[in-house]
Order: C-alpha cells, then sequence, then structure tokens
C-alpha cells in the first residue's frame, strides 16, 4: 500500500492526473475516429532514429512528469529512442509540443517474448515535463483492480488504419469493450495464452488495436469521471487486425503498479 501512496504522489501536480483540459469525445461509433485535439494527453509517441529520421513505433502513457509505461516489447536495444508529447498529427508541425530523451529504459526482468510475458517497460526522462493543457499525466488503477465484463474502455493510438494499411497520421481512439478473463482464455478465443496479469477488450471482428498501437493504453473512465489507464497494448491476432475472438490483449495496469512504484522510487 506504501507503494501505491507514493506513486499516486508522484503522478498528481497541479493539472492533477486523468482530467483532460479537452474531455475526449465518447461515443458508441464502432470502428476508430479520429480524437478531439488533445483530449488524450498522456498519449505518447515513442519514436527511434533510423538513419536521421525520427519514426513512430509505438505508443505509451505518461504517469508522472518524468515517467512514461509502454510495453517491453517496443524496446529494442541499440536503438536511439524519443519520447514526443503532446501531438495530434504526427506529420504536422503543431505547437506545444514536447520532445524528451530518456534518461533510463526499464525493461521487466521477467519480459519473455516467445510467450509474450511481463510485456511492461518504463522510460524516465531525462528532465521532467512541465503538464499543460495538452501534456498531462493519466491515473493509473488500484493494485489488483479487475474491469468489469463489457466495461467500456477506448483504445488510443496512431497505429494502422486497417490490416497492412498506413500508420494514422491523426490519433484514432476506439471503444474496445473489456471481455473478463474466463471469455478471453476459452479455447475459441485466446486459450491459456492469456494470463490474468493480461486484460482483453474486443474480439468482435469489426475493430481493435493494430500494429503501431503497441505499447498505448486502454483507457477506462472511472465512477468518478476520471480516466485511468488499465492496459498496454500487448498483442493481437496475427492473421487481422479485426478478428473475431481475438480481441486484442493488453498487460494488465493493476497487476504491476508495485513494480511500477519500485522503479520509480528506485531510479
Amino acid at each position: 500500500m506504501m507503494r501505491f501512496v507514493v506513486l499516486v504522489a508522484l503522478v498528481v501536480g497541479a493539472y492533477g492526473c486523468g482530467l483532460p483540459t479537452f474531455p475526449p469525445v465518447v461515443t458508441r461509433v464502432v470502428g476508430g475516429q479520429d480524437v478531439r485535439p488533445h483530449s488524450w494527453p498522456w498519449q505518447i509517441s515513442l519514436q527511434y532514429n533510423r538513419q536521421g529520421q525520427w519514426r513512430h513505433t509505438c505508443g505509451g502513457t505518461l504517469i508522472s512528469d518524468q515517467w512514461v509505461v509502454t510495453a517491453a516489447h517496443c524496446i529494442s536495444s541499440g536503438k536511439e529512442y524519443r519520447v514526443v508529447m503532446g501531438k495530434h498529427n504526427l506529420t504536422a508541425t503543431e505547437e506545444g509540443v514536447v520532445f524528451a530523451s530518456p534518461a533510463n529504459i526499464i525493461v521487466h526482468e521477467k519480459w519473455n517474448p516467445f510467450f509474450i510475458r511481463n510485456d511492461i517497460s518504463l522510460i524516465k526522462l531525462a528532465s521532467p515535463v512541465t503538464f499543460s493543457d495538452t501534456v498531462m499525466a493519466a491515473c493509473l488503477p488500484a493494485a489488483g483492480f479487475i474491469l468489469p465484463n463489457a466495461e467500456s474502455c477506448f483504445v488510443t493510438g496512431w497505429g494502422r488504419l486497417s490490416t497492412g494499411g498506413p500508420i494514422a497520421e491523426i490519433l484514432q481512439q476506439a471503444l474496445l469493450p473489456v471481455v473478463d478473463h474466463a471469455t478471453c482464455s476459452r479455447l475459441d478465443w485466446w486459450g491459456p495464452q492469456v494470463k490474468d496479469t493480461m486484460v482483453c477488450a474486443g474480439g468482435d471482428g469489426v475493430v481493435s488495436g493494430c500494429n503501431g498501437d503497441s505499447g498505448g493504453p486502454l483507457n477506462c473512465q472511472n465512477t468518478n469521471g476520471v480516466w485511468e489507464v488499465h492496459g498496454i497494448v500487448s498483442f493481437g491476432s496475427g492473421l487481422s487486425c479485426n478478428f473475431p475472438k481475438k480481441p486484442t490483449v493488453f498487460t494488465q495496469v493493476s497487476s504491476y503498479i508495485d513494480w511500477i512504484s519500485a522503479k520509480m522510487v528506485t531510479y
């Protein structure tokens, strides 16, 4: 419990967390849609340097003024990364955008890329970022919290707009209802591949996360109207971005609160 209290203290500042200045327009529209600009101000673009050009590779979530959480599979040794905050359109020049270099990248010690276990990493920024209307931290859930079945949550990211399609220029959001563990772990769904440290959402064959969304947040609104990030995009169907009974699988943030808190204090 003490570690969770420390984490909350690190996250909450003048802007608080999980309450955007420009609230998202949340609808039950099927499929992805352009977000209201800066309505998910904790969404970051993780980019890598390829021959002098910065390229988007993954999403991530700003969880304090100096820490970002993303997926372990988004990190490759030897690559130079930067974190971009406050973006809406990846290809446009925009005001209020913040570029930050990592001081430390901490991949979970038990990350297993073969079985896709413990797919979580933290990035400590070289210096704290100043929160604004376009850049602020997400709230995190309480340790051990389990989302109820069919809870309405939203995945956000600049991933591919369709299987094999182009990367989105404008940040997208999509409604993904949560699928409980009992259903998602059925043999005709994900079976034993899905563990209780993961959360599934989607699976209707219409909308899901896609390549480029990896590491990004699953945003769910709590009873007080505050947005919490409950998931980190981990994996989906290799056959299609929208495959029936193959919902997007997220690393369940509530299972890693102690790990996150410990690393933030240590580093």
